[in-house]
């Protein structure tokens, strides 16, 4: 399996064929609209501008499971979007990143990558804090811990790398050698 099997719901409920991107190096984000990690948006369009001509893609998937920090339709979230941080990347409807409901796309996301850490900063200690009380053995599967979460992917449609939300220092690096 690779990028291209699979097919999201559009922010209006309409089937998209993620084989629209093939040959493009794809970063796959869940997102909410009310997280400390939420100002992210901003540097992520930024990323948008300056690849997106190279053949770089941003796939932007709201999610309400952690803290309901994605309320409202999906609608609402790319009014907001769109208005505070001018988002011009495609953002799709509401969906479920862990558990029974979760996507395809993103159990294949979570089965074929690993957890390794939040790092050290002040806000990673307090992020594995706060998900710790859910998830005791977190650090020991590859669940999606927190809003923000991003997977890259290389143009042949296989996952490249696993992004905590913690971590947007190595990202372009890696974008970098994707594209080249």
């Amino acid at each position: 399996m690779n990028l291209y099997d699979f097919t999201v719901k559009t922010r209006k409920g309409e089937d998209h064929s993620l084989a629209k991107y093939k040959g493009k190096v794809v970063l796959i984000v869940n997102t909410a609209t009310k997280c400390g990690f939420t100002p992210q948006y901003e540097e992520l369009q930024k990323i948008y501008e300056e690849y997106k001509d190279r053949g770089f893609e941003i796939l932007d998937f709201p999610c309400n499971q952690f803290a309901d920090q994605a309320p409202g339709d999906n609608e609402e979230i790319h009014t907001f979007c769109k208005g505070r941080f001018g988002i011009s990347f495609p953002q799709f409807g509401k969906v479920d990143v862990n558990g029974e409901n979760a996507i395809p796309l993103f159990k294949w996301l979570t089965e074929n990558t690993k957890f390794e850490g939040f790092g050290k900063s002040p806000m990673s200690l307090l992020l594995a804090g706060a998900v710790k009380k859910n998830d005791k053995d977190y650090k020991n599967n590859g669940n999606i811990k927190w809003n923000f979460t991003k997977f890259l992917i290389d143009r042949e449609g296989n996952i490249a790398a696993r992004f905590e939300p913690t971590d947007m220092k190595s990202l372009t690096t890696k974008i970098e050698e994707c594209l080249a």
